[in-house]
This record gives C-alpha cells, structure tokens and sequence, in this order.
C-alpha cells in the first residue's frame, strides 16, 4: 500500500522536525518535502510534481512572516487540484476557519491537538473529507445560523429528486467528485452534472455553500465536523 505522501509548510524549524517525526513514524504516512513560507512552499511543491511525487496532504499554518497564506491555498490548489490542504495554527479565530474553508481548505485544527488527533484529521482530508477541531466546528455552523436568523435554503429540500438529496449531503461532507462516483456507482461526469444542477436549483456554488445549506436542512450535524 502507497503512503500518504504530506508535505509541511510552517516557519519553526522545531515544530517542522516534530511534525516530521511523528508522521513518519506511521506506517501509512511520509513527509516528502516542506517549506518555511509560501514563496518556498510553491517552488518546492513544483518540483515534486514535476518529479511526478506530488503532495496528497498540505499541512500549512496560516501565519508566516512575508506569506498571505489564504492567498496560498489558492495558489497551491491552483498547482496540485487535487491536493488536500489541512490549516494547523495556533489561532482559534472562526473568521480564519471561515477564510480558509471558503479558499479551498479541507481541515482546520489548532495547535493544541494531542498527535492522535493531527493523524486523524491528516487522514480525514486526505479521503477528502472535512476535519474540523471539535469546538472550532461546533461554533463555526452555531455562529453561521446566528448571522442568518431570517434567511432560509433558496430552496427547500423536498424540490431535490433522492439521488439529487443524496449526492447533495456527499458534496456538504467534503467528498470529491470521484468519491461520490465510487460510492454511488455512477462515472465522474454524472456526479458533475448533477453537482452543476443542485448549484443551480439552490444558488450554491462553493463547498461552504453546500455544507451550510446542507446544514440548515438538517442534513448535516455538527457532530459531521468532530
């Protein structure tokens, strides 16, 4: 079995080697590169996927000195659109996790996770599936309903066909395109078609639209971001 290939964007030194450390300890994860900032982080990510050993997991901190690190996630994703994009950071701001989300992140945790945890959310993402620190996640979709006291779903549930209802809460979950082909058994294409459907049935257009939406159906607890 292939390992999890990560790779480390953070400018401690100290915490890069511990993070190292533990990840390679696993039997099914391996660091293959890291960067102490941005500028750094694309170079060396380039070079690997030219090298054809591109990245699966990005683990990136989001307060570098000379890095806009919402506007890395863009451009990381921009060179690997396929790479899962987890935020380990020291802030427990919802307006960071907001961001990051909303540029394309997968995970968000903060750095007072114990090791078990930082593994599972490595793993989670990389299934593309959303990894967000318990409480952060809990608040987050708490303080989303909270600014939207009045506004309801453009449309309700029940105007979706089963199989519109059911990719719908796939999408919400952080599942790509050809997880749900899998799962559904349907090809890639399909799932796209009906993904470009429920965005124009329900006026969704970015993974935060469909998982808040999803959420305010009831579709999605929170407990879906533990």
């Amino acid at each position: 079995m292939s390992k999890i290939k990560i790779f480390i964007v953070d400018d401690h030194t100290i915490l890069r080697t511990g993070l190292r450390l533990l990840i390679n300890a696993q039997t099914d994860l391996e660091v293959i590169g890291e960067a102490m900032n941005g500028q750094e982080a694309l170079k060396k990510i380039g070079e690997l996927k030219i090298g054809e050993l591109t990245p699966d997991v990005t683990i990136l901190d989001i307060s570098m000195p000379n890095t806009n690190s919402i506007k890395l996630i863009g451009q990381i994703l921009k060179l690997c659109p396929n790479m899962k994009i987890l935020i380990l950071t020291m802030h427990d701001d919802l307006a960071y996790v907001r961001a990051t989300l909303s540029a394309g992140a997968l995970g968000y945790i903060t750095k007072e996770v114990v090791d078990t945890e930082l593994l599972s959310a490595i793993r989670t993402v990389h299934q593309g599936q959303m990894s967000i620190y318990k409480n952060l996640g809990t608040s987050l979709l708490q303080e989303l309903l909270m600014h939207q006291p009045n506004k309801q779903p453009n449309k309700p549930k029940s105007l979706l066909s089963n199989r519109e209802n059911e990719i719908l809460q796939l999408l919400a979950k952080g599942f790509t395109n050809k997880q749900i082909a899998e799962q559904i058994h349907v090809s890639v294409k399909t799932v796209e078609s009906y993904r470009l459907r429920l965005g124009e049935k329900l006026g969704l257009r970015t993974r935060s639209d469909f998982t808040l939406y999803a959420f305010k159906m009831g579709i999605l607890n929170p407990s879906d971001f533990a």
